[in-house]
């Protein structure tokens, strides 16, 4: 019994040692800092940082003049995004995406707040992936891009001591992979 615990106490220390890799590499899950690059599929390039936020559940991107609208029965929502690059310069691109649902969130200020959701295609390590995002004004954050759990859990192990571990690389998938008001 007690060397039973021994072995796993050892396994535990042998696990924190070594940051878990293997167990990345076992389930097929990108090894990441807790801040990242990354770039949007419509601005292959231009990275910007994504704050890996596994306290977030829903993902948020900084979009300002946010609109719902129908096309087709359906509600739609137009906005800007604002995106801040790692090498400081600002760009911004209108889009229309379906709005998947409204989500009531607390603002950061403590009030309560309504949130459209739309999926937006980026890159994130070698991968182009489609998540869904929060449209949010993050004029007061730090970061322009928030991945919460709900896309983290299957793709990434967070190291909350590291940044920058990845590096994102998508080819030319990024250029083609999403177009303006197309999920």
């Amino acid at each position: 019994m007690i060397a039973m615990r021994w072995l796993a106490g050892l396994a535990g220390l042998l696990c924190l040692s070594a940051p878990c890799a293997a167990a990345s590499a076992a389930t097929n899950k990108v090894m990441a800092g807790w801040l990242e690059p990354g770039y949007l599929a419509e601005l292959p390039g231009h990275k910007v940082k994504l704050k890996l936020d596994t306290g977030a559940k829903t993902s948020s991107i900084d979009a300002r003049n946010v609109a719902v609208f129908t096309r087709d029965g359906k509600p739609w929502v137009r906005f800007e995004l604002v995106l801040k690059g790692i090498g400081g310069k600002t760009k911004t691109i209108t889009l229309e995406r379906p709005r998947l649902r409204t989500v009531l969130i607390k603002e950061h200020d403590g009030r309560p707040g309504k949130r459209s959701v739309v999926k937006l295609a980026f890159c994130f390590s070698d991968r182009l992936h489609h998540a869904e995002f929060t449209l949010a004004d993050r004029t007061e954050f730090n970061y322009p891009v928030l991945l919460g759990r709900r896309f983290l859990a299957g793709v990434a192990v967070i190291d909350p001591q590291q940044t920058y571990l990845t590096q994102p690389d998508c080819g030319d998938t990024g250029k083609t992979a999403a177009k303006p008001g197309i999920s």
